[in-house]
């Protein structure tokens, strides 16, 4: 039986933020911009630009506010910026007209929300709910994503009720998306499709979005499941840039041009023009001066004219 497919889906670009930040170096504000603009024009339409944390955390986003101040999105494009908490959300709110939507975060697991964000899941809560009620009361849409909701490197699997816990928690704070990340590569097709299929039972209202690593080479395989359970928004990074410290080895996300080649070979529309997208990473490769991992851009768009 041919599984159920949707016609459409959606696709925040979130390289500028989850891959820079994973970069060894800091990427210069002008070439930030550059891939910013470019990214832009290339038919995405959710795009993540930077992270308002503290520079001391994350050094390779201190420039997140000149990259707000400088960057040219077209209307259309909706443009959000993950924060870690009331401060960041006062930053974001000085610009609000550059701004969207907000996105919050906390793990599914005890461990790696202390080694991340030294607090437990319950004050993570707490904090976020605050977060939440003044980005909303701004009149900015919230995402909650909830890292390692397929598994976490010190505390293996994590059950499914934990994660719709904190997903109903998150809703009941004002989260109109929940995004679960898969932050080391650890999830598989069918526990995908298990936990997005009881994510979707509990949250019937909200938008569910997955994010895929492709450390172990299965992120593409859990797109398809996560469209089985009903799935038609997921977050990914152009030319497969991203990461994760833990564990030793973690590539990084799954790769915007090879998910948005997939889905066309499929028929499933994106509104992302390809070559455009692969151009940008054939430009972040020469900025980073570095090859990147998408098989796309290696191999190229499949031609059936050939």
């Amino acid at each position: 039986m041919t599984p159920f497919f949707p016609q459409s889906v959606s696709i925040r670009e979130v390289g500028p933020r989850d891959g820079f930040q994973n970069e060894p170096e800091v990427i210069a504000t002008e070439h930030k911009i550059e891939l910013i603009d470019s990214l832009a024009r290339t038919g995405i339409r959710r795009l993540e630009v930077t992270s308002l944390v503290r520079p001391d955390r994350i050094p390779q986003l201190a420039d997140a506010e000149r990259v707000l101040e400088l960057m040219d999105v077209p209307d259309g494009v909706s443009v959000s910026v993950l924060v870690a908490n009331e401060r960041g959300l006062e930053r974001a709110l000085c610009h609000r007209a550059q701004i969207d939507q907000i996105t919050v975060f906390l793990s599914a697991s005890e461990t790696h929300n202390a080694r991340n964000v030294n607090r437990t899941v319950a004050e993570s809560l707490a904090a976020l709910q605050r977060v939440i009620e003044g980005a909303r009361a701004a009149g900015l849409r919230c995402e909650g994503v909830i890292s390692t909701a397929f598994g976490c490197p010190y505390e293996g699997r994590v059950e499914f009720t934990a994660v719709a816990e904190i997903a109903l928690a998150l809703a009941a704070a004002g989260a109109q998306e929940i995004a679960l990340g898969d932050t080391t590569g650890m999830a598989n097709p069918v526990q995908v499709l298990a936990l997005l299929e009881h994510a979707r039972d509990r949250l019937p209202e909200i938008q569910l979005t997955a994010h895929f690593h492709n450390t172990r080479g299965q992120g593409l395989a859990n797109v398809l499941a996560a469209m089985g359970a009903g799935v038609d928004s997921f977050e990914s990074s152009f030319g497969e840039l991203g990461g994760c410290p833990v564990p030793a080895g973690a590539t990084g996300n799954i790769a915007t041009e090879d998910l948005v080649s997939m889905l066309s070979e499929m028929g499933i529309e994106t509104g992302i023009d390809l070559p455009a997208l692969i151009a940008c990473s054939r430009h972040a490769q020469e900025i980073l001066g570095r090859e990147l991992g998408s098989h796309t851009l290696v191999a190229g768009p499949v031609d059936w004219r050939q």
